[in-house]
C-alpha cells in the first residue's frame, strides 16, 4: 500500500527540503470555492496546497484536476462504504515520518513551511488509502477482475458487435543441419 502513497525519492526531498525550507515563510492562502464536486467544494485554498505538494514533490500536474480527481475517488469510496479513520490515517503518517528518519514535529514544519500542510497531506493518504481499498474491492467483486471469454462474447453481441472470429496457426520447427565444413560457402 505504502508503495502508491510515497516514493522514495519524494522521501528523499522531503528530508533534504526541510533543511532548505527552514528560511521560507508559508504562503498565505485565501480560500474561496472554486469547484463543487459532488456537493463537496474545492477551494482554492485545496488547490494552492495541492500546487504547493507538486512542487514539494518536484512533480508537474494540475492541481486542480488533481483536487477533482481525489474528491471523486473519495465520493467513490463512500458509496462503496469504505471509511478511513483518523487513526489509520495518523498511522500512516506517523508511518512516512518514521521511515524518513524525522520526528513529526519535523515532518509538520516542513508540511507548514512549503505549504502544503499537514492536513492537506493527511487528507491525501486518506484519499490513497480509500482508493486502494475501493480498487481492492472492485477487483475482488470482479468488477474489475477477469472475465471469461463467454461474457466477453455475449457483452460485444449484447451491444451490437459481431461475433468475433479467429485463425489459428499450427507452427513447426524446422531445423537445418549444415556440415562443419560447408557452413561458411552455404551460410554466406
Amino acid at each position: 500500500m505504502r508503495k502508491y502513497l510515497f516514493s522514495a525519492g519524494f522521501a528523499l526531498l522531503v528530508a533534504a527540503t526541510s533543511v532548505s525550507i527552514a528560511a521560507m515563510t508559508p504562503p498565505a492562502f485565501a480560500s474561496q470555492i472554486k469547484y463543487v464536486v459532488n456537493n463537496i467544494p474545492i477551494t482554492t485554498g485545496d488547490i494552492a496546497h495541492r500546487a504547493a505538494f507538486f512542487k514539494l514533490q518536484r512533480k508537474k500536474g494540475d492541481a486542480a484536476k488533481e483536487m477533482i480527481d481525489q474528491t471523486l475517488r473519495l465520493a467513490e469510496a463512500k458509496r462503496l462504504g469504505i471509511r478511513i479513520t483518523d487513526q489509520q490515517v495518523d498511522a500512516a503518517y506517523q508511518r512516512f515520518a518514521s521511515n524518513n528518519k524525522m520526528p513529526l514535529a519535523k515532518l509538520d514544519a516542513v508540511m507548514a513551511q512549503s505549504g502544503v500542510t499537514k492536513e492537506h497531506f493527511k487528507e491525501f493518504i486518506r484519499a490513497q488509502m480509500a482508493w486502494n481499498q475501493a480498487l481492492g474491492a472492485r477487483y475482488r467483486s470482479g468488477e474489475g477482475g477477469s472475465v471469461t471469454e463467454q461474457d466477453a462474447v455475449r457483452r460485444m453481441l449484447d451491444k451490437g458487435g459481431s461475433k468475433p472470429s479467429a485463425t489459428e496457426y499450427m507452427l513447426q520447427q524446422v531445423i537445418f543441419v549444415v556440415p562443419a565444413s560447408e557452413r561458411s560457402a552455404t551460410l554466406a
